[in-house]
């Protein structure tokens, strides 16, 4: 076997001393290559370096070449030096070029990499089946899809697309580019899989939010006999957590358990994430309980999952803990802090908090955290301040937080700060339709019905639609998922008697509909019918007739309730003795006993 050969076997780290001793080697160059295996930190490096230039063994391959493996992919290496080391060899081998690629794209500099590739090419040495792995994996990084386009071409052009490595980091590279399409054909066409390849097309999935996709292929996976690895799992966790399967997720939980994996940090933050956006707080915060070590991710997590459980003041203490480790928050932990403050209407301490961020810790504040902090104040009620804030924003505020105050202005009834709020927001965006509704909703609980028309006919001339909003439940790990006025589900006959029935034993506890919801200019039994055929009371009503009386009730909703479903849901919780989860986009609520978990903060 050639060293050649025996180098790439041993790619992407330095040669083994077990191979290195079986090459035939000089003594001094043997002697060379031991000593790059002791290096620790640049400076023993650069000693190791001396002595090769001092015995000028600088120019044979396999001395040359772990030099820049060394140098480009250790933990403790530096590119720039690597790059010095390269372009004093005259004539490099396609190792050489491999891996300072992988370096470059290891050194997040990905187009180095691709302009390396390109001279590669021109100086005629032929890529061998290690050079596109890292050249398709640094496409990803930069979202070029022509690039990787181009560099697929080459794959057909040498004739490694039918190497596995190749054709999975095709895979991931559609993927990542946003064309699932590419990323789909190229699994497709594998006639030999492996586990990477299920783990890069559905993770694929994942990274473009095609979570149903996503657990579809995961199915198929499993169906197929193949043995999930951590990487696929993370996936499927991640799409349990955004579509709140919980049950999904809690036999993901149990095939972590039985497969005795899932012990790292990655994996068990997963975990959290998984049950605190399914709804079940307790079991995500049993499991971070249990964690041998949290790193900053474990916390952000921790501390955004209290947020969107109304447990403020709970986050606040978690992210003490976190500072008493010496973990030094970031910008993405302070996004939590400040969110889980405004969900919980702790003003003065997230006044506090934001303050500490940019005094204490030296964070200098994005708009993520404007848009928290102007959420905060317009939720309570403090819209002027917010309003002045936006003002004095050192950067153009977005749309989000402009939206953040017109939905204050919605819900604090502020029609003139809600007219400023939706001109800016059109000014940003014209083709938003949320932002109509948001204006228009605005109007109609002004009465203001000819406004109200206005905007809705805007929406119309713009060729704006609104998506209509749902209510989903899990029964059985199958997703049902209703729409307002749905009769199009095979057992709508008995949702709408279920929910006849629930209604009348709520009206002898005193319900009343709240037909000021209703925002269309119609009578008050239409405006009663409306409200009875939301999508969330349809949701309640399927899991009363197929739950069991004892297990809660899990909804997930892609709106905001309306205060009659709010109302509606917290009685059913004290009447019929039953606990309700309700997750909306950025919020839960637990209904049990008649109370809510916001405690009509929302």
């Amino acid at each position: 076997m050639s060293s050649a050969s025996v180098l790439h076997q041993a790619h992407p780290f330095i040669v083994p001393e077990e191979i290195t001793n079986s090459l035939e080697l000089k003594p001094r160059e043997l002697e060379c290559l031991h000593l790059l295996h002791k290096c620790k930190n640049m400076d023993e490096f650069k000693q190791t370096h001396a002595q090769i230039l001092k015995l000028g063994l600088e120019s044979v391959t396999h001395v040359a070449d772990n030099l820049i493996v060394a140098c480009a992919l250790s933990g403790w290496g530096s590119m720039d030096y690597a790059c010095s080391i390269f372009h004093q060899i005259d004539e490099p081998t396609p190792f050489a070029f491999n891996t300072m690629i992988r370096g470059y794209v290891k050194d997040h500099t990905p187009n180095a990499a691709l302009l390396l590739h390109r001279e590669m090419i021109e100086r005629g040495v032929v890529p061998d089946n290690y050079t596109y792995p890292s050249l398709l994996k640094g496409c990803a990084l930069l979202s070029a899809l022509g690039e990787g386009m181009q560099v697929h071409g080459h794959v057909l052009k040498f004739g490694f697309d039918s190497d596995v490595y190749v054709q999975n980091s095709l895979i991931n590279m559609y993927g990542k580019c946003g064309d699932i399409n590419l990323s789909s054909r190229a699994f497709d066409q594998m006639e030999s899989r492996t586990i990477a390849s299920w783990s890069a097309h559905i993770a694929a999935y994942t990274s473009l939010g095609l979570w149903d996709e996503c657990l579809r292929l995961f199915g198929e996976m499993s169906n197929e006999g193949w043995k999930a690895d951590e990487s696929t799992l993370v996936s499927v966790l991640s799409s349990c957590a955004h579509l709140g399967a919980l049950d999904l997720g809690k036999c993901t939980h149990g095939y972590l358990i039985r497969n005795t994996c899932g012990r790292n940090v990655i994996i068990q933050t997963s975990l959290i994430d998984m049950y605190m956006k399914c709804g079940y707080l307790e079991k995500g915060l049993g499991v971070s309980e249990n964690m041998p070590e949290k790193n900053i991710v474990t916390y952000s997590v921790i501390i955004s999952g209290l947020a969107m459980h109304g447990e403020g003041e709970k986050a606040v203490r978690v992210f003490s803990c976190m500072l008493e480790e010496a973990l030094r928050p970031d910008g993405v932990v302070y996004v939590g802090v400040l969110r889980a403050c405004s969900h919980a209407g702790l003003v003065d301490e997230g006044r506090r908090h934001f303050d500490k961020m940019r005094f204490e810790h030296q964070i200098v504040p994005t708009i993520e955290h404007y848009g928290c902090m102007v959420d905060l104040l317009g939720r309570a009620g403090k819209l002027n301040e917010a309003y002045d804030l936006i003002q004095s924003m050192p950067m153009e505020p977005n749309d989000v937080v402009w939206r953040s105050l017109l939905s204050a202005c919605k819900v604090h009834h502020n029609l003139e700060l809600g007219e400023c709020a939706s001109r800016s927001l059109i000014q940003i965006n014209p083709h938003n339709v949320g932002d109509y509704v948001l204006l228009s909703n605005i109007y109609a609980c002004a009465c203001r019905w000819d406004d109200e028309a206005k905007i809705r006919t805007e929406m119309v001339s713009r060729g704006s639609v609104q998506m209509p909003g749902f209510s989903m439940v899990e029964v059985k790990r199958k997703l049902h998922r209703f729409f307002s006025q749905d009769k199009s589900h095979p057992q709508s006959h008995e949702v709408y008697e279920m929910l006849h029935q629930i209604g009348w034993q709520l009206r002898f506890a005193g319900y009343s509909p709240d037909t000021s919801q209703v925002l269309f200019d119609v009578d008050e039994e239409e405006k009663r019918q409306l409200l009875g055929g939301h999508s969330q009371k349809l949701a309640i009503a399927f899991a009363f007739i197929h739950t069991d009386e004892r297990l809660p009730i899990r909804i997930i909703k892609n709106h905001r309730m309306c205060n009659d479903c709010h109302t509606f849901t917290r009685l059913v919780s004290k009447i019929l003795k039953r606990k309700i989860t309700i997750r909306e986009r950025n919020q839960f609520h637990h209904f049990k006993d008649g109370t809510c978990s916001c405690g009509n903060y929302w």
